[in-house]
């Protein structure tokens, strides 16, 4: 545990030295809802329909939001194997006496500790500025939806970080994973109305079943099997995502 402790300490001395690179991990995610909610918001007028229901899209893009964050965030802190390994660090924490398993979670939970606090923000300007009727009753599975999505996100992301050496190679890498599996999800509009292929392929990739579980448990749209179905699954991708990084990492000096 003190070995975890001893990563966490670090990340966190790191972050609390640059100020602005703090206030930003936070701000960001009310960027997206403000800016890109509001203004979808005027432009849909109406509403949109999903699961049957009408919803406005501020309502509809919250769980898109917190989604979004969450792989935001798991990419900058993947990323940041990428400095470490330029300074040195990366390789004299791997001398030290901790398990691999130990220094991955010690970086997650950093993340972790941050993402809820970005979360709770967002949640709380979607109902103040939004009048977004978020579930409070459902607070706490909003908050273990927005842990467990940061850590499988960063996990399955660091496989990759510890697998390309070189930066430019990474972004460009990250780049497109990050546009197509944003834009072939439910993040930025139902899946009811769009063509059957894409409805297929955006089933199968887990920012889908992190946004939708994020959507039930903020404004309890979702069809409650499919909610509990896509739960297992996204646990699933962070036990593998885990456990991939790990073995990865061992074979990483």
């Amino acid at each position: 545990m003190n070995q975890i402790l001893a990563v966490l300490y670090r990340d966190s001395l790191i972050r609390l030295t640059s100020l602005t690179w703090f206030f930003f991990d936070l701000a960001v995610p009310l960027l997206y809802l403000l800016m890109f909610g509001v203004g979808f918001d005027k432009a849909v007028g109406m509403g949109i329909m999903t699961s049957g229901i009408a919803v406005s899209y501020n309502e509809f893009f919250l769980a898109g939001v917190l989604a979004m964050s969450c792989f935001g965030s798991a990419i900058n802190q993947a990323y940041g194997f990428f400095h470490d390994r330029e300074t040195g660090i990366f390789y004299e924490f791997l001398t030290y006496p901790m398990t691999r398993g130990q220094y991955l979670l010690g970086k997650v939970i950093f993340q972790c500790l941050m993402s809820v606090v970005q979360a709770v923000l967002t949640l709380i300007a979607a109902v103040v500025l939004l009048h977004v009727p978020v579930r409070i009753d459902f607070l706490p599975f909003t908050i273990v939806a927005v842990v467990v999505g940061i850590a499988g996100w960063f996990f399955a992301l660091s496989i990759f970080a510890f697998r390309i050496h070189r930066n430019d190679t990474f972004n460009t890498f990250i780049n497109v994973l990050y546009f197509v599996l944003m834009f072939v999800s439910s993040m930025f509009y139902p899946l009811d109305a769009v063509p059957v292929w894409l409805k297929y392929a955006a089933y199968l990739n887990p920012v889908t079943w992190h946004t939708d579980v994020l959507r039930y448990c903020t404004i309890g749209i979702g069809d409650p099997s499919i909610v509990i179905m896509e739960s297992i699954g996204f646990v699933l991708f962070l036990f593998a995502g885990f456990y991939f990084a790990v073995r990865t990492l061992k074979k990483a000096v």
